[in-house]
C-alpha cells in the first residue's frame, strides 16, 4: 500500500509578485505562477504518480494550481474537495498592504514578530498557531484517513496552511516551524507508515 500524500504550495500569485500580504484575499496566479504549477505537475508525472482525490482551499490561487497540476497528470476531472480550513493564514489588517509599507507603519520589529512568531497574531488576523488549530483537525478527520486507506492524495494549498501539516509530518516545533519556508510550486512527496508517521519524504525542486 502506497499511503501517498503530496503537498504543493500554489504558484506565484499576483500579490506575491507585488510583495503584498495576501491572507484570505483572492488574487489569481501570475504567468510565472501558472508555469510553476504546470512544472509541478510535470515533475509528479515524471515519477509516474497519479491520484485518487485532491484537496484544495477556498481560494482561487490554490484551486488554479490544483487544476493545472491535474491537467498535466491527465486527470482534469479528478474529484477535488475545496475546504476553507485549508485557506492561507488570515493576515487581518495587514491583508492587501505592501510589506514595506507595513514596516513603515508599525516598525520592522513588530511586523517581523507578526510574520515569524508562532503565536502572535497581526491585528484582526491569525497567528500560525491559530492556523494550525484549524488545519490539523481537518487533516486528521478528512485527509489522513484516506491516505491510511491507501488512497493517493494531493493537497494544493498555501504556505502557512501547509506549514501546519509539515510541522506535524516533519516533527517540527513552535520554535522551529516559523523559520521553515515552502517554495511556490514545489511538491513535497510523503509516503506514510501505518501509524501515520513519515516513511519517506521527497522534495521535487525544479
Amino acid at each position: 500500500m502506497d499511503r501517498l500524500l503530496v503537498l504543493v504550495r500554489h504558484g506565484q500569485s499576483d500579490w506575491n509578485l507585488k510583495n503584498l500580504f495576501t491572507g484570505w484575499k483572492d488574487p489569481d496566479l501570475t504567468d510565472k505562477g501558472i508555469g510553476e504549477a504546470k512544472a509541478a505537475g510535470q515533475r509528479l508525472k515524471s515519477l509516474g504518480l497519479t491520484f485518487d482525490v485532491a484537496f484544495t482551499s477556498d481560494l482561487t490561487r490554490a484551486q488554479h494550481t490544483c487544476r493545472l497540476i491535474l491537467g498535466e497528470l491527465g486527470q482534469p476531472t479528478l474529484t477535488t474537495i475545496r475546504e476553507q480550513a485549508l485557506n492561507e493564514r488570515d493576515y487581518g489588517e495587514l491583508s492587501g498592504l505592501n510589506k514595506d509599507d507595513a514596516r513603515a507603519k508599525w516598525g520592522e520589529e513588530q511586523v517581523h514578530l507578526w510574520r515569524r512568531s508562532y503565536d502572535v497574531p497581526p491585528p484582526g488576523g491569525e497567528s500560525l498557531k491559530d492556523t494550525v488549530a484549524r488545519v490539523l483537525p481537518y487533516y486528521c478527520q478528512e485527509i489522513l484517513p484516506r491516505v491510511l486507506r491507501g488512497e493517493r492524495v494531493i493537497v494544493a494549498a498555501h504556505g502557512n496552511s501547509l506549514r501546519a501539516l509539515v510541522m506535524v509530518l516533519d516533527g517540527l516545533t513552535p520554535a522551529t516551524i516559523p523559520s521553515m519556508e515552502l517554495d511556490t510550486g514545489v511538491p513535497l512527496v510523503y509516503r506514510l507508515k501505518t501509524d501515520s508517521t513519515v516513511d519517506t519524504k521527497q522534495v521535487l525542486s525544479a
